[in-house]
């Protein structure tokens, strides 16, 4: 059965798409099979998969209002290696519409369940917000990998994301919880980013990964192409930190 993992930080700006779709392609190149939910109304992690997000005939969306299901929705990255249940600007209709609805933090879960035995991760790209829809991809997971910049701000938001997990756990989805915490875009040339992440460490122990993603320019140019930055450029610095990264994530799991 298929582990489910948010993708998720309440602060924007801090790398969630990229860490999404460079680790479902990093997933992808060390031999598992992927799904990448979109949550997103911006479909970034559509576009950034390659996937035209004004050409979907279905969405996330459609699999929200049970409109269709995952797999009529689900198209394949074919330069990615992974599958993506895409997302367009009509998602953004979806939290009005949603309020009104039974099971309506629920939806994301049951349509994931039709095709779990298919894969051995899904992978779900949240907004930057406590919304109907990241309500929804944490009731479907079974833990939250959070992306997250060494910077004093950055733990700020970390503590409202904790909170909020644990709220979602204890009322929601007991299988929830923080697998890890993910440190992107370092520079090791910053003594700040240095003390934030031995902070993280002494606070948070084995939570934290011991992969960290450097800044890197080719990670930041790939979207542009519509690539992960490890299909993109597979030699570039970020690109094989998001390949351990995978393998990290994959030995995690299997000890877990």
């Amino acid at each position: 059965m298929a582990k489910i993992f948010c993708v998720a930080n309440q602060k924007g700006g801090v790398g969630k798409t990229t860490t999404a779709v460079n680790l479902a392609a990093g997933l992808a190149k060390v031999g598992q099979r992927v799904l990448l939910v979109d949550l997103d109304p911006q479909g970034n992690a559509t576009m950034g998969s390659g996937v035209d997000k004004r050409k979907l005939e279905h969405s996330v969306y459609d699999v929200l209002l049970e409109s269709s299901t995952l797999p009529q929705a689900r198209v394949r990255a074919e330069k990615c290696g992974y599958d993506v249940l895409g997302a367009n600007r009509e998602l953004a209709g979806a939290e009005v519409e949603l309020v009104g609805l039974d099971r309506r933090e629920k939806r994301l879960r049951q349509a994931i369940q039709a095709v779990e035995g298919e894969y051995d991760f899904v992978l779900i790209d949240c907004p930057p917000s406590l919304s109907m829809l990241t309500l929804n991809g944490l009731c479907a997971a079974h833990g939250v990998v959070v992306p997250m910049q060494c910077e004093y701000f950055a733990l700020e938001g970390l503590s409202d994301l904790v909170n909020t997990i644990k709220q979602v756990h204890g009322n929601l989805n007991p299988d929830l919880k923080i697998i890890g915490l993910l440190r992107v875009m370092f520079d090791t040339r910053i003594t700040l980013q240095q003390q934030v992440s031995d902070q993280l460490k002494a606070h948070f122990g084995e939570k934290v990964f011991n992969t960290v993603i450097p800044r890197n320019v080719r990670l930041a140019e790939a979207p542009s192409y519509g690539l992960p930055g490890v299909v993109f450029d597979p030699g570039a610095r970020g690109s094989q930190a998001f390949v351990e990264f995978a393998s990290e994530m994959v030995a995690r799991i299997r000890k877990m």
